[in-house]
């Protein structure tokens, strides 16, 4: 397999991760926009206990979940007093000061970023993200994931029927912290380098999105949108070039033409978005779909036994 399409897996995988990172909090009601604070912890987590005292990715991975998870407990217990808006802000807050620490810190680096020695290639992060996947899908059929979706629904009555919203909620954040400690760990060892650059606030704003379009009311949701908006740039960039030859040879041009500029990938995918976001504002993926395709194949089983009976 080509460097390009290995990248693009790596790449695929981690973004799929760090959707179900912050798909658990948003399926309790939480808007999560610090995805990069937490991936940033994950990431240097793991680059400095490789690159200082030489520890393999089957110790620093599982230190880097365990910081994500750690850090996400004590943040969620104070910041998740607040809610809507203003929790929004405050995990994107969290995001820039973890980014900020991360870029005045001599010991990580500072601006000049890290190397990190130990390197894993891309059967790793897909492994991985297959794993984070299926537990996710188990997650939400227990009853914690039922919890989970009733604080989602209506906080009120989950709480008079007694369950602890709270409780829940920390829970899902601070699992969700772990596993963006997995995915920075992930990035960490398959780009063997890391600077506090890259988890910039468009990585946070980014991975909200593909949790929001893809549908925050089942667990397919997130891996809809991660692969969408994953993949999506990767077809424009082969499918416009095609495009802009077969437009000017349908009016007469001929000759060499120029590839069309890079950012008309992101001005479709901008278009796309809005789009998305008018026509299915519950995203791509809803309970309702997904009822209606378990019917629709639970009917047609039954008239096949009813055929071959």
């Amino acid at each position: 397999m080509s460097g390009y399409w290995t990248g693009i897996l790596t790449i695929l995988a981690i973004n799929i991760i760090m959707a179900y990172a912050i798909f658990l909090p948003v399926a309790t009601g939480q808007l999560n926009l610090g995805g990069a604070g937490f991936q940033a912890l994950g990431a240097y987590t793991a680059a400095y206990l490789s690159a200082n005292y030489g520890l393999t990715v089957w110790t620093t991975i599982p230190a880097s979940i365990l910081v994500g998870g750690a850090v996400g407990v004590a943040i969620a217990l104070p910041l998740l007093r607040t809610k809507g808006v203003y929790l929004v802000l405050a995990t994107f807050a969290l995001a820039e000061v973890i980014g900020g620490a991360i870029l005045n810190t001599e010991a990580l680096g500072g601006a000049m970023g890290m190397s990190v020695p130990d390197y894993v290639d891309y059967p790793v992060p897909m492994w991985s993200a297959l794993i984070v996947t299926l537990l996710c899908f188990y997650l939400m059929t227990t009853r914690f994931g039922l919890a989970m979706r009733a604080a989602h629904d209506d906080d009120v009555v989950t709480d008079l029927l007694g369950v602890s919203v709270r409780g829940v909620r920390v829970s899902a954040f601070a699992i969700g912290a772990a596993l963006a400690g997995l995915a920075g760990a992930l990035y960490a060892h398959s780009y063997s380098f890391v600077e506090s650059q890259s988890f910039n606030a468009t990585l946070s704003i980014y991975v909200l999105l593909y949790v929001l379009l893809g549908g925050t009311q089942t667990p397919l949701g997130p891996l809809v949108g991660a692969v969408f908006f994953t993949l999506l740039p990767e077809v424009l960039r082969s499918v416009l070039p095609e495009f802009k030859g077969w437009i000017a040879t349908a009016f007469g041009e001929s000759g060499s033409i120029s590839p069309p500029d890079e950012s008309w990938r992101f001005v479709i995918l901008g278009v796309l978005t809005v789009l998305m976001m008018m026509f299915r504002p519950e995203g791509l993926i809803t309970r309702t779909m997904v009822a209606r395709v378990h019917s629709r194949f639970a009917r047609r089983r039954r008239l096949v036994r009813e055929v071959t009976a």
